[in-house]
């Protein structure tokens, strides 16, 4: 399928690695000139080297920036319109906020950081995406959320509040935007094999003692295809609804889990 992204530009935030790494590796496969944001310098610039190994006819411009500040953001910006007019395809992704229960994450400065992250950072780039997007009456919003929008996880409170709160603002953003030409999306990854779910997995294993492999076999038996989900399997689909060939779906906050969520 062609998936008609050539002479676009993506952006895509925290893309040095895990989901959005592969999301952006997919989009430069299909022609889009990929934008990759992260906060480390060296991450950034071994991630573009590496895409471009993967794909070597890509255009990869990395950009060192926390997503969590509006400073950053809003230079990530300008760095972009100084080079091209504007993002067509923005594909909003950051690293998961701190585990635990609301009984235990009782600091209001952890949930300040939650909010800035995982709900601000979309907030304020879609901001920065939309005026580009609306003079070319064209454009492609991701937002990269989690299972935990349909049905919360537990020990992730933070994140069960905040990425519902990304699939809500994914609805109202479409509501307003459609007929312009931009169609705005979420995409929720369920148990995807990347560094952050490993991570999470260890904690468990920690806390009950089992071995790693003993907790993600576990983790794998309530799926309903049995295993983990690959990267690239997510990209795929993330792919699809930020290119040309995506004419209709808006609105949608979409779950690649391998069925884990069994709700409606």
């Amino acid at each position: 399928m062609d998936l008609m992204m050539n002479g676009k530009t993506a952006l895509v935030l925290a893309g040095s690695r895990g989901l959005g790494f592969a999301t952006a590796t997919e989009l430069a496969l299909h022609g889009a000139r990929v934008v990759i944001v992260s906060r480390s310098e060296e991450a950034i610039q071994r991630a573009a080297k590496e895409l471009i190994l993967q794909v070597p006819q890509a255009q990869v411009v990395p950009l060192a920036g926390d997503v969590s500040s509006a400073e950053d953001l809003a230079r990530v910006y300008r760095c972009i319109q100084s080079e091209c007019e504007g993002v067509d395809i923005l594909v909003n992704n950051c690293g998961g906020p701190s585990p635990g229960t609301f009984l235990e994450l009782t600091d209001d400065e952890v949930w300040e950081q939650a909010y800035d992250l995982t709900l601000m950072s979309a907030v304020r780039s879609i901001r920065h995406a939309l005026p580009a997007m609306q003079k070319k009456g064209w454009g492609r919003i991701v937002n990269i959320t989690s299972s935990s929008m349909k049905q919360p996880i537990p020990n992730l409170v933070l994140s069960n509040v905040f990425r519902a709160a990304v699939a809500s603002l994914t609805k109202s953003i479409a509501l307003e935007v459609g007929a312009s030409g931009i169609l705005v999306n979420a995409v929720g990854p369920g148990r995807i094999a990347t560094e952050r779910v490993a991570s999470l997995d260890l904690v468990t294993a920690n806390e009950t003692g089992l071995s790693l492999e003993e907790v993600s076999a576990q983790s794998a038996s309530r799926i309903p295809v049995g295993r983990y989900g690959t990267p690239q399997e997510f990209a795929k689909v993330v792919a699809f609804l930020a290119s040309g060939a995506n004419g209709y779906v808006t609105g949608q906050s979409l779950l690649v889990d391998g069925g884990l969520v069994s709700s409606m």
